[in-house]
């Protein structure tokens, strides 16, 4: 704050704190307030709202809890979702110490020009494309019918599927927080430890890491969070038995017309993430101020 009306001035940094909190309040207090608002009433004709049946309860939530599948596919959502970060964070973690403790600049421009470009095509575009490759006469079968390790086509659409296709769609969510924090090690630091003789799974498990913790907690986050509320992914590459539970929040909302049941299963979903940001962060013994770095 400080150094906000420092380097601003008074009237400037006023300007701009009154537009964040502007923002904070639009866009993200009154939505939510509203969410809650609906969560607690019943789904009511509109005749009826305001009147003696329209009294604030938990019985949306309570029917998530008495409901059975419902429930079964949100604790599914829960942890295919931090599968999903744990994989990414494996496919991640080499390719950004690559990048940061090895790769030449030339290296390092052409491997964050190859990751960052296809994200500027549309997240559906995207996840259509992992549709067609693993369709079931596309060319991940074909291939591999070629080279003679299947005799028939696959159905990869379902539960590998979805996690293929969320791997690839927040990669860069994982990638360049990790990349930041790695980048930050100094070179020296390795081979010290090299010198002294250290191995390279020693090396990460006692330098690497714990310098990046904060990276990596910030990449887990995110990647958790997208995972938990994505919809796009399971719509197109899920399979009848591998449902989201965002698919069902859109259901409430789109096709069975309770708002006030979609909003109660949001909100739960939405307290799920809130939890997992603070057990994250705990675990890694990293605070907010380390993950905005």
């Amino acid at each position: 704050m400080r150094d906000l009306y420092a380097r601003f001035g008074g009237g400037l940094a006023t300007v701009f704190l009154a537009l964040v909190l502007v923002w904070l309040a639009a866009m993200v207090l009154a939505p939510n307030l509203m969410m809650i608002d609906y969560a607690l009433r019943p789904n009511l004709p509109p005749l009826q709202q305001g009147g003696p049946r329209d009294v604030r309860s938990l019985d949306n939530f309570l029917y998530l809890a008495n409901e059975g599948v419902h429930r079964a596919i949100f604790f599914k959502t829960v942890w295919a979702s931090a599968l999903v970060a744990a994989l990414t964070l494996a496919v991640c973690y080499p390719v950004a110490f690559w990048m940061a403790q090895r790769a030449t600049p030339g290296q390092l421009s052409v491997a964050l020009m190859l990751v960052i470009i296809p994200f500027f095509i549309n997240e559906v575009l995207r996840t259509l494309a992992w549709f067609i490759l693993l369709a079931y006469r596309g060319p991940l079968n074909a291939a591999l019918q070629g080279i003679g390790l299947i005799d028939a086509p696959v159905r990869w659409q379902g539960d590998g599927g979805v996690l293929a296709g969320m791997v690839y769609a927040y990669i860069l969510f994982m990638l360049l927080p990790i990349y930041n924090a790695i980048e930050s090690l100094d070179k020296s630091q390795l081979e010290a430890a090299r010198d002294l003789g250290a191995g390279t799974v020693r090396i990460h498990r006692r330098v690497v890491i714990p310098h990046a913790k904060a990276g990596i907690a910030t990449g887990c986050v995110f990647t958790f969070m997208l995972a938990a509320g994505s919809y796009v992914a399971p719509a197109l590459l899920g399979s009848p038995g591998s449902r989201w539970f965002t698919e069902i929040i859109y259901n409430w909302f789109f096709e069975g017309g309770d708002w006030n049941r979609g909003a109660a299963y949001a909100l739960t979903l939405l307290v799920l993430c809130l939890a997992v940001v603070l057990v994250t962060l705990r675990v890694f013994r990293v605070n907010l101020t380390d993950v905005a770095k």
